[in-house]
């Protein structure tokens, strides 16, 4: 009886209304009153008839507490949009919702991040690269260093992705902010996605090598995101990036680093797969990715926590190497799609006035292995008189 007088209410008042939306929250308590399984389909079954005349849309909300057999209840809706909340080892929890089914249209399946915010939900789709493509022309960019544009073969076409892998403090992030620097010098929209370090120790870096970061940020030309990967999903992370290149204009992108974003996110088991869809998007709309990645170790053997070099189109290794008592940096190109490059190792310091680049370090073997054998006379190396006081040692 209970369930019948709960039911003519809701349906007098429907009439009364004539609303275009109803929503039932939540079918739990209609599943109480019904006390069986049948009697409870079969009252899910007459609500549909009565609405199918109407032009009204119903929101059936469940909290899953049923058993397994009251599933059937997917074949008489038209709709079925499954929730999810992720419970993680740390940070907050993740939220995510597939689409089930949905008759009579296309939609996208898999699972797809989302969060709750003031104002409603932010769903953030999954990133499917197919569905970005913008004509632009493949033309080669400066990376603000004449040297450094010789490594590379003339420098880094448009639409292509640059991989930084080396130690700790190489001066991966250095490099990275010199192209960011002059993409901005070009006029061109810049942004930075820091994983690991504040804002504040990337200005310190970017004044200490003499890279005007503070003025381009200023004017807009350059856009500073930290990132607290802890709170965020990475289909929040993929929405973030692909938002500041289709609506704010964004050429270049830097990442720094995918440590931070891969280690804050153990429990993600298709980072990879993420990646690729988020390089090959960013590469079909004509931008310019730069990467930062930092293998395990400082000298010797080196490993890389995350393979994604063969995501990459063009990979710069930076190594770390002793000589004449002194610890010294190393870089060269180890792989260019695009276009030849430049297979000579060079040694590289990091100044007041930026990088500075020497010549090839043609009398030395086994400089990749961080101890090489020098078999040649003096004058390859990068000697302090022939260069500025050093700036701070780049991430």
């Amino acid at each position: 009886m209970e369930l019948s007088e709960t039911t003519k209410h809701i349906l007098d008042r429907v009439l009364e209304v004539n609303p275009s939306r109803v929503v039932f929250d939540s079918l739990s308590e209609m599943r109480l009153l019904a006390q069986s399984s049948l009697r409870y389909r079969r009252q899910i079954l007459a609500l549909k008839n009565f609405f199918a005349s109407r032009q009204c849309t119903v929101v059936l909300l469940d909290d899953l507490s049923s058993h397994e057999g009251d599933l059937q209840l997917h074949s008489i809706a038209h709709g079925v949009i499954a929730l999810e909340q992720l419970s993680l080892d740390y940070g907050a929890e993740r939220r995510r919702l597939r689409v089930v089914k949905m008759r009579g249209m296309k939609f996208r399946g898999g699972y797809h991040d989302f969060t709750i915010e003031t104002g409603g939900l932010a769903i953030y789709p999954r990133l499917v690269a197919a569905e970005h493509h913008k004509a632009f022309l493949g033309e080669l960019t400066s990376a603000g260093s004449s040297e450094l544009d010789a490594l590379l073969g003339g420098g880094i076409e448009r639409g292509t992705s640059l991989l930084l892998i080396g130690g700790a403090g190489v001066g991966k992030s250095s490099i990275a902010l010199t192209y960011a620097m002059a993409a901005a010098a070009r006029g061109e929209e810049v942004v930075i996605f820091a994983f690991d370090e504040g804002l504040g120790t990337v200005f310190a870096r970017a004044a200490g090598l003499g890279l005007p970061l503070q003025a381009h940020v200023a004017s807009g030309r350059v856009r500073m995101q930290q990132i607290d990967p802890a709170e965020m999903s990475p289909g929040e992370f993929a929405h973030r990036v692909r938002e500041s290149v289709e609506r704010e204009g964004v050429r270049v992108v830097v990442i720094d680093s995918l440590n931070g974003y891969m280690n804050a996110m153990p429990e993600e088991r298709f980072l990879v797969l993420q990646m690729h869809e988020l390089l090959s998007t960013l590469n079909q709309l004509g931008v310019i990715t730069i990467l930062v990645l930092a293998q395990h170790g400082l000298m010797g053997p080196m490993q890389t926590p995350l393979d994604i070099s063969y995501l990459s189109d063009a990979v710069l290794m930076l190594r770390y190497f002793e000589a004449e008592g002194r610890v010294r940096r190393a870089i060269s190109v180890v792989k260019k799609r695009s276009s030849a490059h430049e297979d000579a190792i060079r040694e590289f310091r990091l100044t007041a006035e930026g990088v500075k680049i020497g010549p090839p370090l043609t009398e030395f073997q086994g400089v990749l292995s961080g101890v090489p054998n020098y078999r040649g006379g003096t004058g390859p190396l990068l000697t302090p008189d022939r260069l500025p006081t050093e700036g701070p040692s780049g991430g």
